[in-house]
């Protein structure tokens, strides 16, 4: 009698949970997709602090985000595949949604559910701008059942201080209510050493409202409507070589600012049927940017920039699958599930900069102040594209997925340059361009047991081309690039489900790559350019392990080779074997979550996080770069009864690193201009929640 009550006191298997994601559209077990995708949960993101997507992608392999004290300036870059923010190759999703430029997509992270990052191409499903993968962000769903809450208020150095609140609930036993809101401001990590001014703060205000209806068990719509505000100072970018000896420290005497408001409605329908299912995803998003800067970063009056940019965009998808569940019977042991859909989209972009030249500047024989219009214009686009898949599954143990996509759109675009007063001939651009596009996609996956496969993938990815609202002449438009990849891996768990391992190998063969290149004689100004082929290969290692009630350890190693083809010219000189800018050697990270109840309603939690980046170059030429730099993150805090307290550090060590800088051959003396990385801070969080 003593074996079985032993057997009874034994304390129940710990497994780490399944994660479904729609990184392929439909709902599906990240673990069983023949796709490399990172998911971080919403209780990841709370418990790593993360409240910006480029901190959430910390845990992926081969990942990195090139961003700025602007808010608006934030490029993804997968495997080495990246580009401006008018044409990114890493496209974000916000429910379902494309932000079709990338000056929109880095916002707060308020009510969100999970955070996608989906490596390889995507345009057999997802279409343009995705050959480098894409960013998949859901928002939480109202609750249903009972009322819910949470208040947090971070307060740290440098004036950091935050507030986010959010409460969700039923209305009736068909609807309920989501509503957050947000307010975070801090002071500037960079001073200027003319005014003793700290020139790089922030403030911000955000909120989102969600109305969720389920009319039926088969049927439900949603409402998300969001908002964001923002009231940043200037970008802290001064002369690089400088930096490495005094961070964050400019000297100007011109102070800027940088105000951003997005606004964004999106429209969720789903019908659940016994054989197919409908998802309707509608989406109106607008944003609109306003720079001022000191455009030569020197404490002399020479030149400075006002920038207004603006956009409005709305998509449209329908599409239809097979129901969950219920897949097409084939043959005793062949079952297909499938799915199609069509979208369009449309955007219009319009944008007046203007360059103020101080006299002499741009001649000793001007002895007046000159403004440059470099461009006043607008962007309009069109585009319609239409999807299917089929997934052929053999005795349950063999899945044949193929795909494809094709897609058309339209560019018309009006843009002027010009001086006020006239000191040399206008220019204009006037033309209409029409790209069009076919992706195909091909995975074979083998299930070698439950909860492990083997895959091989092949797709097509592609870029759109389109017009630079400025630019050196004749280099007013640039064509599509494409992309084919081939990926290879296993996705395995193990030890009762307490440990998964994943692991992949991937070739990406460019052509027409396109790149981010400076304006020359306009400075602070870019382009992009095609020129030429590139090749990028490398291994991505991903390790989650539960190692004990309440303790999780994870890890992630991504090594990339990424350099131009034999032949590739960039302004005239050949790259060929240069490494592609701005994509490290490799990504490593380790951390370790863990959670322990110590009594009744109280428990304490904390996090660490470890990240290291090889070294990485700003520009083609591969003339300056960044050396390897590794960054630690250090959270802890106790709960009593749902009030919790928590103290956190970002960047324990306070390494000094400079993620962003580019050419700028005219006012610095190296020849380039960069951004220090942000350094140490140190704060608490207070939160209660019901």
């Amino acid at each position: 009698m003593a074996a079985p009550a032993l057997a009874q006191t034994q304390p129940p298997v710990i497994t780490l949970p399944e994660v479904m994601v729609t990184a392929q559209k439909e709902p599906a077990k990240a673990q069983d997709l023949p796709v490399s995708v990172t998911a971080i949960t919403a209780g990841m993101l709370e418990r790593a602090g993360v409240s910006i997507v480029s901190d959430a992608v910390l845990t992926a392999p081969n990942s990195i985000f090139t961003e700025f004290t602007a808010r608006k300036l934030s490029n993804a870059r997968f495997r080495g595949l990246g580009s401006s923010p008018a044409n990114p190759a890493v496209t974000t999703f916000i429910d379902g949604v494309p932000v079709l430029n990338a000056n929109a997509s880095s916002i707060e992270l308020i009510a969100v559910d999970q955070v996608e990052f989906v490596r390889g191409p995507q345009s057999a499903l997802f279409g343009r701008n995705t050959l480098g993968g894409l960013v998949n962000i859901s928002s939480a769903r109202p609750n249903l059942s009972r009322w819910t809450g949470r208040l947090t208020a971070p307060l740290g150095d440098n004036g950091t201080r935050e507030i986010r609140g959010a409460v969700s609930g039923p209305l009736s036993d068909t609807v309920a209510l989501g509503v957050a809101i947000g307010h975070g401001e801090r002071d500037g990590f960079t001073t200027n050493s003319i005014t003793g001014n700290a020139i790089d703060g922030r403030k911000g205000t955000f909120g989102k409202a969600q109305l969720l209806w389920t009319p039926t068990a088969r049927f439900e719509t949603r409402l998300i409507v969001s908002g964001e505000r923002s009231r940043d100072g200037d970008y802290a970018l001064s002369d690089l070589a400088g930096l490495r000896q005094n961070p964050f420290t400019v000297a100007r005497d011109f102070e800027g600012s940088q105000n951003r408001d997005v606004r964004s409605a999106t429209v969720l329908a789903r019908y659940e049927g016994s054989r197919v299912s409908v998802t309707s995803t509608s989406g109106y998003l607008r944003w609109d940017t306003r720079d001022e800067t000191d455009l030569d970063y020197t404490p002399l009056s020479l030149v400075t920039r006002d920038n207004a940019e603006e956009a409005s965009q709305f998509s449209q998808e329908v599409r239809l699958a097979s129901a969950g569940g219920a897949p097409v019977r084939l043959s005793d042991s062949a079952t297909l599930t499938w799915q199609v859909g069509g979208v369009m989209f449309t955007q219009n972009y319009a944008q007046t900069a203007i360059n103020r030249f101080s006299p002499f500047v741009l001649s000793p024989l001007l002895g007046f102040p000159v403004r440059q219009y470099s461009p006043k214009g607008t962007i309009d686009d069109l585009g319609f594209g239409g999807f299917a898949q089929a997934t052929f599954s053999f005795s349950n143990r063999v899945d044949l997925a193929l795909g494809a996509r094709a897609d058309r759109e339209t560019k018309d675009a009006a843009l002027d340059t010009y001086f006020d007063p006239v000191i040399a001939p206008p220019a204009a651009v006037a033309r209409k361009v029409t790209y069009s596009n076919i992706s195909p996609n091909a995975s074979l996956t083998v299930h070698v047991r439950p909860g492990s496969i083997v895959y091989a993938t092949a797709g097509r990815g592609y870029k759109a081309g389109g017009f630079n609202p400025t630019a050196p002449p004749s280099a007013e438009a640039y064509g599509e690039e494409l992309t084919w990849t081939m990926e290879a891996g296993s996705k395995t768990s193990f030890a009762d489900g307490r440990v998964i391992a994943n692991a992949a190998v991937f070739l990406v063969d460019w052509t027409d790559l396109q790149l981010n290149r400076p304006i020359p004689l306009a400075p602070g100004q870019f382009y992009i350019s095609n020129v030429g082929g590139a090749t990028s290969r490398g291994v991505e290692l991903e390790l989650m392990a539960r190692a004990g009630r309440g303790v999780d350890v994870f890890g992630a190693l991504g090594l990339t080779r990424a350099r131009f083809d034999a032949g590739s010219t960039s302004e005239g000189v050949d790259v060929g074997d240069n490494r592609i800018p701005f994509t490290p050697e490799y990504t490593a990270s380790v951390g370790v979550q863990f959670s322990r109840q110590v009594r009744d309603r109280v428990s304490t939690f904390g996090r660490v996080d470890l990240v290291r980046y090889g070294t990485f170059d700003y520009d083609d030429a591969n003339t300056a770069g960044q050396k390897a730099y590794a960054l630690a993150n250090l959270r802890a805090g106790v709960d009593v009864r749902g009030v919790t307290i928590e103290g956190w550090v970002r960047n324990a060590f306070d390494t000094r690193y400079i993620p962003t800088a580019f050419a700028y051959p005219f006012f610095a003396p190296s020849g380039f201009v960069g951004e220090s990385g942000r350094p140490r801070t140190i704060g608490i969080t207070l939160g209660v929640g019901f």
